[in-house]
């Protein structure tokens, strides 16, 4: 019996599972593909994945999108600019060298297991920085109303905490008629005297996947929003 007869009578599980073994074994050549061209492909390719994951999360946050996935996303592209590169770039390599020269048993063993560990610890930073992000994560994108009446209004927002009360003022009011602060989509404050300086207690705050945050909106005087600022109390910096 031929080849192409055994593909013809495989069953379609069988010929899934040989479909899936395969793309897996190409996955694995490329990954351990070790040119210094396929080094600086793959690093390259990786950075601009990860920038990419880690922008548009924010900016899909920024308007107002409150998946929780995307908490994840976001440390996944976050941690992906480093770590993508340095695993193609240091890592594989590394456990390259060790699998064809290692005389010690555990260094021999580590070796072997060398992208497994690899892949291990940067899938436990994803979980903990999708947990509890870190400030140089969070960027803000500030969507503009569609008139282009905010054009001009763009100050700069200052938030700090101290014994459990969180402040945050602007650095310039002009153009702005209130500003109202809300955590998961409910008002916790609002205020519509100038400089419009906010005060609330991080007791109000919802937590969304095991932090809180709130978001400080700009409005006008029909009650448009004019800008918007996403804000973690972990990345609010103590008085």
């Amino acid at each position: 019996m031929t080849a192409s007869d055994t593909d013809a009578t495989a069953s379609p599980l069988e010929y899934v599972r040989h479909v899936v073994q395969q793309a897996w074994r190409d996955i694995l050549s490329v990954y351990y593909a070790n040119t210094p061209i396929w080094r600086l492909f793959k690093s390259v390719g990786l950075l601009f994945f990860g920038f990419f994951c880690w922008t548009a999360s924010n900016l899909l946050f920024s308007y107002g999108v409150e998946w929780t996935i995307l908490e994840y996303v976001r440390a996944y592209g976050f941690a992906l600019i480093l770590w993508g590169p340095l695993t193609h770039a240091v890592v594989v390599p590394l456990v390259i060298r060790l699998r064809r020269t290692a005389n010690r048993p555990i260094v021999r063993t580590i070796a072997r297991n060398g992208s497994k560990i690899n892949l291990s610890i940067f899938l436990a930073i994803v979980l903990i920085l999708g947990t509890a992000p870190i400030s140089p994560m969070i960027l803000d994108f500030q969507p503009a109303s569609d008139d282009g009446s905010s054009a001009d209004v763009n100050p700069d927002l200052t938030c700090t905490q101290a014994d459990g009360e969180i402040t945050c003022a602007l650095s310039d009011s002009e153009g702005i008629d209130s500003v109202v602060v809300t955590s998961g989509g409910s008002e916790v404050t609002r205020t519509e005297q100038p400089p419009y300086n906010v005060t609330f207690r991080e007791a109000d705050l919802e937590e969304t996947v095991g932090q809180k945050e709130f978001i400080v909106e700009l409005r006008d005087e029909d009650g448009e929003t004019l800008r918007r600022y996403r804000r973690s109390v972990a990345s609010v910096s103590e008085a």
